[in-house]
């Protein structure tokens, strides 16, 4: 009852079909994907640096291509926008002008990675990108094309192989030139992420722990509610300021080493919103950790209702929630099956995170259609693995 995403292959062959449409000449040697990814729970606590738990999913970005002899980037999606311009073209030579952002958006994602590479200087290269991530859907489309695009980047020139400051560097992309201040969550589990397992991340020490996910009677249900939204519009970096002032008033350099009764006993101290931006993290961080632990012990009843408590949370305290959201996690809740739901991502629209029987899934999208106002679009996975790159035939 789920719609079809395309899988690896077909999103390679698509690709390797609109290069030679644009490009001409032989077929491409290079081709590479990164994942998108759902956070189970722990949300807007990474740049918090508390613990979050994502998993990496089978919708993937992909990116073809192949180096030139001369400096020159030629950069096309197969991505249908009407919006944006489907090809860039600029020159790696220089004073490094042509890696400022600007027009298309999408590409300013990509001058960021070219920007933070780990082993300049890129030669020049002609590359496709191809995604089945839904775009501002919360699911990262960002961290995905980052992320992939970087692993075409190590095709071409390799650098050293670390996967920790691979994602660092991917972020900093986001920061410099997508002007999004995000935490470190999206970039590490797109790269770090392992078929059949969660990732547990402590966003302070930047190490993270593999959590089995691999239960065949269990499922993840994703359902995009198709409100879009935008990260960098003001809420996003408004939050993160109301998070760093709360900390600095408790005396903490972040939320990550503050307690509930340190918050409640400077409640006097902060504005009633940053109050309760900051009892969300304080507790989002907390059930994190006990969500995790539930998840090994595969304890999913109380997994499920850590879920609940989280989207609870973003709906009341954090106010980052919608009504879209809550009718969608309204109706998963009232499922048989069903062990709990949450929105997932910045808010303001995007997917939500269901964890389900997988005897429950079809009556389970059916009533969530039910009751739904809009056209929810569903997406039944499990977790997947990182960035990679791939073998053409």
């Amino acid at each position: 009852m789920a719609g079809s995403v395309p899988g690896v292959s077909e999103l390679v062959a698509d690709a390797r079909r609109v290069f030679g449409q644009v490009f001409g000449g032989e077929a491409p040697p290079v081709a590479v994907c990164a994942p998108g990814r759902v956070n189970l729970i722990g949300e807007h606590t990474d740049y918090n640096q508390g613990f979050v738990l994502p998993m990496a999913l089978p919708l993937v970005t992909v990116v073809v291509g192949s180096q030139t002899s001369g400096q020159d980037v030629s950069i096309v999606t197969a991505t249908e926008d009407a919006d944006e311009p489907r090809r860039v073209d600029f020159s790696l030579a220089g004073d490094g002008s042509a890696l400022s952002p600007g027009l298309p958006r999408w590409a300013n994602y990509v001058k960021g990675v070219l920007q933070h590479y780990r082993a300049p200087p890129v030669p020049g290269f002609r590359a496709v990108i191809a995604s089945s991530v839904p775009l501002g859907g919360g699911l990262s489309s960002s961290a995905s094309l980052e992320v992939a695009f970087y692993t075409f980047l190590q095709q071409l020139k390799p650098d050293d192989g670390d996967k920790v400051s691979k994602a660092v560097a991917c972020q900093q992309a986001e920061h410099t030139h997508a002007g999004v201040p995000c935490g470190i969550m999206d970039q590490f589990v797109c790269v770090l992420g392992r078929e059949g397992h969660a990732l547990l991340i402590d966003c302070r020490s930047l190490q993270a722990s593999l959590v089995p996910l691999a239960d065949p009677h269990l499922l993840i249900l994703i359902t995009n509610s198709n409100v879009k939204h935008s990260l960098s519009g003001s809420e996003y970096p408004s939050r993160r300021r109301q998070c760093e002032e709360a900390a600095s008033v408790l005396g903490r350099d972040s939320l990550r080493d503050a307690t509930m009764e340190e918050l409640d006993e400077a409640r006097g101290r902060l504005d009633e919103a940053t109050y309760r931006r900051a009892r969300h993290v304080i507790a989002e961080i907390q059930r994190t950790l006990q969500a995790a632990e539930a998840l090994k012990r595969g304890a999913y009843r109380e997994f499920g209702k850590l879920m609940v408590e989280s989207h609870n949370s973003l709906r009341d305290l954090y106010e980052v929630s919608c009504r879209e959201l809550d009718e969608l996690v309204s109706a998963a809740a009232e499922v048989e099956g069903v062990f709990g739901s949450r929105m997932t991502g910045g808010g303001f629209g995007g997917c939500t995170v269901t964890l389900l029987q997988a005897h429950a899934i079809d009556r389970t999208i059916l009533h969530m259609q039910e009751r739904y106002s809009g056209t929810p679009t569903f997406y039944v996975t499990t977790p997947s693995a990182g960035a990679r790159a791939l073998t053409l035939s």
